[in-house]
């Protein structure tokens, strides 16, 4: 299995996607922290570094070590490697990386949309600007 994006990790523990990233994490450190059968040589659960990564999400090198540490248990547990998977599946639509929306070129008449990654949006009517007064 792919390790976890450390990418993907740091975005979410940073609050990214919402409260749908917020479940996310959520559901993430349920899974880690569920006691699993330790094999012998078995790697830490990632409890250490989840937490570590929770109170500084902008630390590169934390969102790695968990990753590192899923990676290991993983590898050392099927279940948890099964439950990582789908946890992974359903992640995976939270694109990594922050969201910046721009508005310019003056005043805007109609609909500003802004967020991310959006698809089928359609609008009833045409914008008008305000009618001229003068």
């Amino acid at each position: 299995m792919d390790p976890v994006s450390a990418g993907m990790l740091a975005a979410l523990a940073g609050g990214a996607g919402g409260e749908l990233g917020r479940q996310a994490w959520a559901t993430l450190s349920e899974l880690v922290r569920r006691p699993f059968t330790r094999c012998p040589g078995a790697s830490a659960s990632g409890e250490e570094e989840l937490a570590a990564l929770s109170e500084a999400p902008g630390e590169p090198g934390l969102a790695e070590a968990l990753s590192g540490a899923l990676a290991a248990r993983a590898a050392a547990d099927p279940e948890f490697a099964s439950g990582l998977a789908s946890w992974r599946r359903h992640a995976s639509t939270f694109p990594e990386g922050p969201v910046i929306n721009t508005v310019s070129g003056g005043v805007q008449y109609g609909s500003v949309v802004q967020g991310r990654d959006f698809s089928g949006i359609t609008f009833k009517s045409p914008a008008t600007p305000p009618p001229r007064e003068g």
